[in-house]
């Protein structure tokens, strides 16, 4: 493949990988059965604000990206538009779905905001364009302090989860669920959408992002 079909593939699919994600996300919130952890940290503070969760993640998303400067991490294409267009297709895809009321719809919308939130995952990391701020902001303590990506994310995860939870935020089997299946189904998919790197390509952000999300 040409360097400009290449480009042009990793672009789109970026594109692609990030408004899923949102849209992966707004299924979760329908669903009501629990959010992943930083979508109850922004369910939370859009009960306390009144804004809508997708512009709270949009803020939440440019304040974790500043976090990156004394980290020392460089964002990417896909860092800067990971903070908005992933919240801009959360709000666009709440506005069009109808609120679920029996258990009959909203487990199905568990499975398949899960499932494609792990499509969605694998899409835009495969591109190699940065990690998203939250990511980054994982991989970033890990290199300042030394300690494992496991904790550092452990940590970072639970503490925004116990905010989100104390704000309003819906936790629950969703929650665990997501938890404990988005490392495996993220793998998986970015083996599938894997782009070939370019000769003498290098990663446009500090670490390995994959690291931070798919083997915590």
């Amino acid at each position: 493949m040409s360097t400009p079909a290449r480009l042009g593939r990793r672009l789109i699919q970026l594109y692609v990988g990030l408004a899923l994600y949102g849209a992966s996300s707004a299924l979760l919130v329908r669903a009501g059965l629990g959010l992943e952890p930083w979508n109850v940290l922004h369910q939370g503070l859009s009960e306390l604000t009144g804004l809508t969760i997708g512009v709270v993640s949009i803020i939440i998303g440019a304040v974790v990206l500043l976090l990156w400067v004394p980290l020392r991490q460089r964002p990417g294409l896909g860092t800067v538009s990971n903070v908005f267009v992933v919240g801009l297709a959360l709000d666009g895809t709440l506005a069009l779905m109808p609120d679920a009321r029996t258990l009959a719809v909203r487990v199905p919308l568990l499975l398949a905001g899960i499932v494609l939130n792990g499509v969605a995952t694998g899409l835009y990391i495969a591109t190699r364009f940065g990690p998203g701020p939250r990511d980054g902001l994982m991989t970033g303590l890990h290199q300042r302090t030394g300690r494992s990506i496991r904790l550092m994310r452990t940590a970072v995860e639970v503490a925004v989860v116990v905010t989100g939870f104390a704000l309003g935020g819906t936790i629950g089997v969703g929650t665990v669920l997501y938890a404990v299946s988005i490392g495996p189904l993220a793998q998986l998919f970015l083996r599938v959408f894997a782009v070939p790197a370019p000769p003498g390509d290098k990663p446009v952000a500090a670490g390995t992002p994959e690291r931070a999300i798919l083997r915590p």
